[in-house]
């Protein structure tokens, strides 16, 4: 058997061009939506990352404002930016790139965002919302797992999830999710024992830890649905991620290749969040589009 490959770079680019087709009716109806991302430091992967969803966002006809304050930056100045940013109404999303400097509390500075321009989804409101079942935005990274899963045709209801991490930007998120679609899910981490029990009776197995091919062939369920989420630089500096692509692609029924699997799904569900903020901005207004 080899596996499906499940294209985040197609799927992204189609609902790329859905957000864009919105954008411009909001454009066309005086609203242009607008998104702000703020970075604190020089990190180079982080700068990559805001570089990239700006292109993104003028590609897809949304206004965006870069903020790059220095490493160094008080918590009082970035929370004095974000307070700026809230009382804008030009600003429909307000995106805070992680990580952050280490002086600086994450928690803090993420709920200083109003929660109605928290595009990012990670707010405890929003958070909170996302576990009562009607989230005002759902986390970038598994409301593209989602998209992804859909396009399995896989019916999920009943299916054996297993969601490797338990972080608030991708694993706990994700497990509502599949959740909420009716799967059977158990969460593992990094203090779980016998990981391999867990992720062999996987139908769908998520893979969101950072740690260079942790999850094995032999850790896979033939047939199953591996998408993994993990960004890691391998011996020879390339990109692979927490599965081991080669030897799972024998086994598993579909997969997601690093890169261009969850990568590009997460900056556009990102345009899509920056995008619905507005229309409800809009519908706010009373104007229709």
């Amino acid at each position: 058997m080899t596996a499906t490959i499940i294209d985040g770079k197609q799927l992204a680019q189609k609902l790329r061009g859905d957000w864009k087709l919105r954008a411009d009716r909001l454009n066309a109806a005086g609203i242009a939506p607008g998104l702000a991302v703020i970075l604190v430091g020089e990190d180079p992967a982080s700068k990559v990352y805001v570089r990239n969803k700006i292109k993104a966002c003028r590609e897809a006809g949304i206004r965006s404002e870069e903020h790059v304050l220095a490493a160094d930056t008080k918590l009082e100045a970035v929370i004095a930016l974000i307070e700026r940013l809230n009382a804008d109404a030009r600003i429909h999303g307000i995106l805070v790139q992680l990580p952050l400097p280490a002086h600086l509390p994450q928690a803090a500075v993420i709920e200083r965002i109003a929660p109605d321009k928290d595009v990012d989804g990670l707010h405890v409101s929003n958070l909170g919302s996302l576990l009562a079942g009607h989230a005002r935005f759902v986390p970038c990274t598994p409301a593209g797992i989602m998209a992804m899963l859909k396009t399995t045709g896989i019916d999920l209801r009943g299916k054996e999830a297993v969601v490797v991490g338990r972080s608030n930007i991708v694993g706990k998120p994700v497990a509502l999710l599949l959740l909420q679609a009716g799967a059977t899910v158990t969460l593992c981490h990094s203090q779980t024992r016998d990981l391999a029990h867990h992720t062999r009776r996987a139908d769908i197995l998520v893979c969101a830890v950072g740690k260079l091919h942790m999850i094995g062939g032999d850790m896979v369920k033939s047939g199953a649905v591996v998408i993994d989420v993990g960004m890691n630089r391998n011996a020879e500096g390339k990109l692979a991620g927490d599965v081991d692509y080669g030897a799972a692609l024998q086994r598993a029924g579909w997969i997601t290749p690093v890169p261009g699997g969850v990568g590009p799904m997460t900056v556009a569900m990102l345009l899509g969040n920056a995008v619905l903020s507005a229309e409800r901005h809009a519908a706010e207004q009373g104007i229709k589009l």
